[in-house]
């Protein structure tokens, strides 16, 4: 015969067992622990601090090195973005600063970006209203 001490079986009245209800403590415990796990895995996701212009190592020796970009450091640091511009950390990984106006790259950065937005409002449209005849 089983008791409530024995690994939480208890015997029913015509011999049967069944496993008794988890007590509320363990249920608690339960949503704390998921709770403490979705908040863990969300702070993976937080932003670290975002580098800025007066974090820039400068190496002092006898060589002149080059300086670095602080977006890719095994690159080195573009010429015409020198960080005035808001959000600029020096990522030009193909080198298009060299060769174009930055004023003209944001304008297309801005105009691709307003057409991908209107490209899935199209994408959205069609799959609710259906595409025309």
């Amino acid at each position: 015969m089983f008791s409530r001490a024995n690994a939480g079986w208890t015997e029913g009245s015509k011999g049967e067992s069944r496993h008794k209800r988890f007590p509320e403590d363990f249920t608690e415990m339960l949503r704390t622990a998921v709770l403490a796990a979705v908040a863990a895995s969300a702070s993976a996701f937080m932003p670290t601090a975002l580098p800025t212009a007066t974090r820039r190592a400068t190496a002092t020796s006898s060589l002149k090195m080059q300086e670095r970009s602080i977006a890719m450091p095994f690159l080195s640091a573009p010429p015409a973005l020198d960080g005035t511009m808001a959000g600029d950390v020096g990522f030009d990984p193909l080198g298009f600063s060299n060769y174009f106006d930055l004023k003209w790259l944001r304008e297309a950065e801005l105009k691709h970006g307003r057409i991908c937005m209107l490209g899935c409002l199209g994408f959205l449209t069609q799959e609710k209203v259906g595409t025309p005849p």
